[in-house]
């Protein structure tokens, strides 16, 4: 089911045995749009941190209570990896945190190599390579401590400037979430200093380009499909 990521912030986040914290950010892989991380704020809990949970650690989004049950123990979130910031995060940050919680780490195998032009970056087809474990654990080794590029956070990219392939249409007002699977279905546009009051829906695959640094994205779209495209109704869609 579609739900707003701007409602999903300050959902509570519970283990077995008690609150966790709350959910104050989602990351995303810009080759495939698919939510690889929640950023939850432990809050009172443990002072000055925020952990990343996978969404294997979740389970359905409880809409009514606002909140998000895990199978998790208080004690394996607050003895889980420091990550001392929400960003950047790098691939052997991600790897220590996999083996603290025995999830499957999502970057091996045929997945883990970006096929969809989503966002803008979108990355040939590559099949995977014989020995892919050791290519992989290369690659992350070289890649040090630098944080891993496709991993996105979707609070910042709400706000980003939109435009149509001929002129500007708006800002990015909200991002709709399929959590079964957990993966970015529509941006929710906002046109109000183009078609005031209309709001619309734009999927992934129909960005052509996103300027991260200048905070600026272009559609493979023009005014008048955009236009056309369907309009958002938050009435239809549960918080």
């Amino acid at each position: 089911m579609l739900f707003s990521f701007e409602a999903l912030r300050g959902y509570g986040i519970h283990a077995t045995d008690g609150d966790i914290g709350s959910v104050r950010d989602v990351y995303f892989e810009d080759t495939s749009s698919t939510i690889r991380y929640l950023v939850v704020d432990t809050g009172s809990w443990l002072p000055g941190r925020r952990v990343l949970l996978a969404p294997a650690a979740v389970g359905a989004v409880d809409r009514a209570r606002q909140a998000i049950n895990t199978g998790l123990t208080k004690r394996q979130v607050e003895d889980s990896p420091s990550v001392e910031s929400d960003r950047p995060v790098s691939r052997q940050q991600e790897e220590v945190l996999h083996r603290h919680y025995g999830w499957d780490p999502y970057w091996y195998g045929p997945m883990g190599y970006g096929v969809a032009p989503y966002w803008g970056v979108g990355m040939a087809a590559v099949p995977p390579p014989a020995h892919e474990d050791t290519v992989t654990r290369e690659l992350a080794e070289a890649e040090g401590q630098r944080g891993d590029p496709h991993l996105r956070s979707a609070r910042e990219v709400v706000g980003y400037y939109v435009a149509a392939s001929d002129g500007d249409i708006g800002h990015v007002e909200d991002l709709l979430i399929d959590d079964d699977g957990w993966l970015i279905r529509q941006l929710v546009i906002d046109t109000r200093n183009w078609l005031p009051g209309k709001k619309v829906l734009v999927g992934p695959d129909r960005l052509r380009s996103v300027d991260w640094a200048d905070q600026h994205i272009v559609l493979d779209m023009t005014r008048a499909e955009v236009k056309a495209s369907p309009e958002y109704d938050a009435a239809t869609v549960p918080v």
